[in-house]
């Protein structure tokens, strides 16, 4: 079921826009009136994309390079005139071998995908969201709760996105909220060609989860800073 949120004065900044969940995240903003700023390091391939439509704009950026991300950041302060939301999105998956077989250039990558991206879009967006009363909502797991076998480094950076959430709710608290929430499989087509056999069924669509993060966002989470919000349903 859909519940209106009033998000029509707000700017939310949301990183991985080109993805499912980004791009789902991004639809949802903008049907309840937000302005968004979609940003991830290549453009939507779908011509007709949401991220084209009024009230979408999009800035192509690596979020693991820090002066794109100041560039971005400030970018959109200066169109926009004030930032309210950052929506950190980015991230990845990558797992299959033990911790004496990784590649240590993955265990690299996973860390810059998930972990270094909130990080650096946090810092730079934390000065803006502290004089708007903003809000961060960052994307950690639910294998982040424990060691399990063969996506270590993933789960060790997704762990790293929620305590960063929580420490950053702590330092900013009265200025600004901080949450995490955290999927196990979202239902994407990706993860339906990487699971053919499993019941799709019982994974959240990103629409779904789509709801979650506006409601984090608007003033009716406004108790709410440093949980880790479950979104996996029965997955």
């Amino acid at each position: 079921m859909s519940t209106d949120f009033d998000v029509d004065d707000r700017v939310v900044l949301v990183t991985g826009a080109s993805g499912a969940l980004g791009s789902g995240i991004c639809e949802r903003f903008q049907a309840a009136g937000a302005t968004v700023c979609g940003t991830d390091l290549v453009a939507p391939e779908d011509d007709e994309s949401l991220l084209d439509a009024e009230g979408v704009d999009f800035y192509e950026a690596d979020f693991t390079d820090e002066s794109d991300v100041e560039r971005v950041v400030e970018a959109a302060v200066d169109d926009h005139g004030r930032l309210d939301a950052l929506c950190n999105i980015a991230g990845t998956w990558r797992g299959g071998q033990p911790i004496e077989e990784t590649d240590a250039d993955e265990f690299g990558m996973l860390f810059d995908v998930n972990l270094r991206t909130m990080f650096l879009g946090s810092k730079h967006a934390i000065p803006h969201l502290r004089e708007s009363d903003g809000a961060i909502v960052s994307v950690s797991a639910k294998s982040s709760l424990e060691g399990g076998e063969g996506d270590g480094p993933y789960r060790a950076a997704k762990a790293g996105v929620r305590l960063l959430t929580e420490t950053i709710a702590e330092e900013n608290r009265g200025e600004l909220r901080a949450n995490a929430i955290m999927p196990k499989v979202i239902d994407t087509p990706a993860n339906r060609d990487m699971m053919s056999d499993a019941d799709h069924e019982s994974w959240p669509t990103p629409a779904e989860i789509a709801e979650v993060v506006l409601f984090l966002c608007s003033d009716a989470a406004g108790v709410t800073s440093g949980a880790a919000v479950p979104v996996y349903g029965e997955a």
